[in-house]
């Protein structure tokens, strides 16, 4: 499943003194998240570390972390996970610390950027990104009660109605839906349904 960071959010907890803020955001390219990476760092200016990791490409090919100090492999490192271990794509995390005075340790460090990025992937909006066949259906008005019964009961997803001399749905499906609705659909209607098939999309379905 990919996911991906519809609406950014803040989220931070302290931690023996040092304060760890997780800032997210939606970023298509890599100029983006290097300019939402240089707005951090611009706004907590007077923090110690500004560590971050993204992923861009619906098939994760670009990732990029970044310890900004830290011990080698605690901080960027354990934000990225959480990147990849929830499937995100085309979203950034940057975890800033002010420090406390006490050093955490290693494996204390890991705990704390990873339980930072959690939160604020947590506190994120976030979305299922789908790949879906867009479906015209269009059927006279005495058919669209067992029709949307029908697509109630699939869990099909009504993009746009419009309501004129006939009623003309736009559906989405997912690839398996597909034959099944479409084969149904052809029995509620005794085939006087007129379909247009108008191809892949890809759609964010809000978590």
């Amino acid at each position: 499943m990919i996911r991906t960071i519809t609406k950014g959010s803040t989220a931070e907890f302290t931690v023996q003194r040092s304060r760890f803020i997780a800032c997210t955001a939606s970023v298509k390219t890599e100029e983006e998240a290097q300019a939402f990476l240089t707005a951090q760092k611009k706004k907590y200016y007077d923090a110690r570390h500004h560590c971050s990791a993204w992923i861009l490409g619906r098939d994760g090919a670009k990732q990029k972390s970044s310890d900004d100090g830290e011990p080698s492999g605690t901080a960027g490192a354990p934000i990225l996970d959480i990147l990849k271990h929830g499937g995100f794509t085309d979203s950034i995390i940057v975890v800033t610390r002010y420090f406390g005075g006490i050093k955490l340790g290693t494996g204390g460090l890991t705990r704390a950027y990873g339980h930072a990025a959690q939160l604020g992937i947590e506190a994120a909006k976030t979305a299922k990104v789908m790949t879906m066949e867009r479906v015209t259906v269009r059927i006279a008005y005495p058919l669209l009660g067992a029709v949307e019964n029908e697509l109630r009961q699939s869990g099909i997803r009504i993009e746009d109605s419009s309501y004129a001399e006939d009623v003309t749905l736009t559906l989405l499906l997912t690839k398996e839906q597909q034959a099944p609705f479409l084969q149904k659909l052809a029995d509620l209607t005794a085939g006087q349904a007129e379909l247009t098939e108008e191809g892949l999309q890809e759609v964010l379905l809000p978590e």
